[in-house]
């Protein structure tokens, strides 16, 4: 019953954005990419959205991406402690969760992290990025305590700051440490529990590639 009113409090959200914006859903359809008969769906509360839907809906309509999640009735204000302790049980449990309840599009969600690490790629190379790692880290780490992938983070950071770590090196554990920083994640870290994922995925993404540099796959010889 709670699922179908948190539907019917989405649709409804949505029903008046579409009217206060003069638009039809087919043309919200046109300019997010969702099929409209999924758009139908959700808007008359047969259908969950999805993570991915919100995030498109609250880019298209310039509303705070918490708003939709809230509506689509994602939880939020739990204490940290209660977050800690669902948290610990492991990050590919919570994904697991996700994935059997079609609440999470594993494949859209690697595709956007990859793109915000290669963004900050650059970023980790200008002054304003470095300051920003050497300077916020152990303040946001300390906001979030402990987590299935601090250690992972703590390591990085600590090679990030060794004069001998390789440059190419300290490029990617910077992606990967003002992707945990930065406030703009594809999955915001309010929303519980998967926005702890994306930045599982980052560093993930970001260790692979580390590895990729120390033993390069090999190439085959054309004339074996």
């Amino acid at each position: 019953m709670s699922d179908q009113r948190n539907n019917l409090k989405l649709g409804v959200m949505l029903k008046l954005l579409l009217s206060e914006h003069s638009l039809s859903m087919r043309k919200l359809s046109s300019q997010t990419g969702i099929d409209i008969a999924t758009i139908s769906r959700i808007i008359n509360g047969k259908q969950l959205a999805r993570p991915k839907h919100l995030q498109q809906f609250a880019e298209f309509f310039g509303v705070p991406a918490e708003r939709f999640f809230e509506a689509a009735g994602y939880i939020f204000g739990l204490q940290k402690e209660d977050i800690y302790s669902d948290i610990h049980t492991s990050v590919e449990t919570i994904q697991e969760i996700l994935l059997s309840a079609n609440l999470l599009d594993m494949q859209y969600t690697k595709i956007r992290v990859e793109q915000k690490l290669v963004n900050y790629e650059h970023y980790a190379q200008t002054e304003e990025g470095q300051r920003i790692i050497l300077e916020d880290y152990q303040e946001k780490i300390q906001q979030v305590g402990v987590g299935p992938f601090i250690d992972d983070l703590n390591q990085m950071y600590e090679l990030y700051c060794l004069s001998s770590t390789p440059s190419t090196d300290r490029v990617l554990l910077g992606s990967a440490l003002l992707y945990f920083i930065l406030p703009t994640d594809v999955i915001p870290d309010y929303i519980f529990p998967i926005g702890y994922l994306d930045d599982a995925i980052a560093i993930k993404l970001v260790l692979h590639k580390l590895s990729l540099l120390r033993d390069p796959p090999q190439q085959k010889d054309n004339n074996s």
